[in-house]
């Protein structure tokens, strides 16, 4: 006869244990302390086996019988129930001592093996440095997004919303390597998309005005700073390269010969490969600079170890000292002189400018067709551009 919650109740110990039966294989097992014990025996490949469901009144009589059945549908499956509930207890063990943080520092161990920059790399190890104090030792998979959140808003409440933006992206990517890599079911950030405020857009403040240009030429051929810094800004202003591969620049990377500067994939923003014809006034300077630091790897060593690369603030700050304020040039805005002017008078073809810039095309088939990166354009638009700015400083 099926058994019910009072009878059950009512079961008391005796001096040795002994099982009461329910239906369909499931009985519950009275212990000499008086404990209750739900058990399901079953048989499998010929064997007889028992499978221990949990105490009552823990678990009661519908959830025991529940496990029952859950179990029966394994069996019909051809699935040993004691055997799967073992692997589930094993994995969900393992599970425990899969952290957020674990699982970041191998994503940033991934990063490092695929060649990502320094840049990135620093990025992505204090982005992970910032949430790991929150939920860091939380198993990836117990993480939901409300935790997240609370974790960004903290961001966010020191107005640095550009910075929640991307720390939101960042933990997205940690969870969606844990899903490829079968430790996560998802990745709660894609529900965070629209919670996060909206940072407003601010462009680098570039100089776009040739009178201008002229002016900003002038006050650093007569900057009394660090000779190194001075031709730091002189190139920038004729190579239109990003401040960082400028300063990170290798004496290695420089074909006076062919008057070509080759920068390595693993440097670029972009991860290709990219030339940078050297126009003479380039060289001139780069001859001059060799003559101070060519003993060393880096054109622009640190002033405190030649080991390491001149400061990202060095060159910002020498724009400071000559009166321009971060509203009206930044290093990164010679870049944006270039394009500006080059693209306004007309002489160049939009994509030798893009390819000057290192800029890769979005559309692919633009792009299939721009592998000839218009080289002999653009040495010619270099020697165009470090002519125009002797031309400007003249003005």
């Amino acid at each position: 006869m099926p058994l019910s919650d009072i009878k059950i109740r009512n079961l008391k110990a005796m001096e040795k244990p002994y099982k009461v039966s329910d239906f369909e294989g499931l009985f519950v097992l009275v212990k000499v302390s008086g404990a209750k014990s739900w058990r399901f025996k079953y048989r499998i490949d010929g064997k007889e086996k028992l499978l221990v469901i949990g105490d009552y009144p823990a678990c009661g009589l519908a959830q025991a019988r529940k496990a029952r059945d859950d179990a029966k549908a394994l069996l019909s499956q051809g699935v040993d129930p004691s055997e799967s509930k073992q692997e589930e207890k094993r994995i969900r063990i393992e599970a425990k001592g899969q952290t957020f943080e674990r699982i970041g520092a191998v994503f940033l161990e991934k990063q490092r093996k695929e060649g990502k920059s320094k840049a990135t790399l620093d990025k992505t190890e204090y982005h992970l440095k910032l949430v790991n104090r929150d939920f860091g030792r939380k198993p990836i998979g117990e993480i939901t997004a409300p935790m997240i959140l609370k974790s960004l808003r903290k961001v966010e409440a020191k107005g640095n919303y550009e910075t929640a933006h991307r720390l939101r992206a960042r933990i997205g990517s940690v969870f969606r390597f844990a899903v490829a890599s079968g430790i996560a079911d998802s990745d709660p950030t894609y529900a965070l998309r629209d919670a996060l405020i909206r940072p407003t857009r601010v462009h680098r403040a570039a100089i776009t005005s040739s009178k201008a240009l002229g002016q900003l030429m002038r006050e650093i051929d007569v900057f009394e700073g660090q000779i190194t810094t001075r031709i730091g800004l002189q190139l920038m202003a004729i190579l239109a390269q990003r401040p960082g591969e400028v300063r990170h620049a290798l004496w290695e990377e420089f074909d006076f010969t062919q008057a070509i500067w080759s920068i390595p994939a693993a440097k670029m923003k972009m991860r290709r490969d990219h030339q940078v014809p050297l126009p003479k006034q380039a060289v001139a300077l780069l001859e001059k600079l060799r003559q101070v630091t060519g003993q060393g790897a880096y054109l622009f060593p640190s002033l405190r170890s030649w080991q390491r690369p001149m400061s990202e603030n060095t060159l910002n700050a020498a724009l400071r000292r000559m009166g321009y304020s971060g509203d009206e040039m930044t290093a990164h805005g010679f870049r944006a002189s270039f394009s500006t002017l080059a693209n306004e008078s007309g002489l160049w073809h939009p994509d030798a400018i893009e390819r000057a810039l290192a800029h890769v095309e979005k559309n692919e088939v633009r792009r299939a067709y721009a592998r000839g990166e218009h080289w002999e354009e653009r040495v010619k638009l270099a020697d165009w551009w470090a002519g125009f700015l002797d031309d400007v400083r003249a003005i």
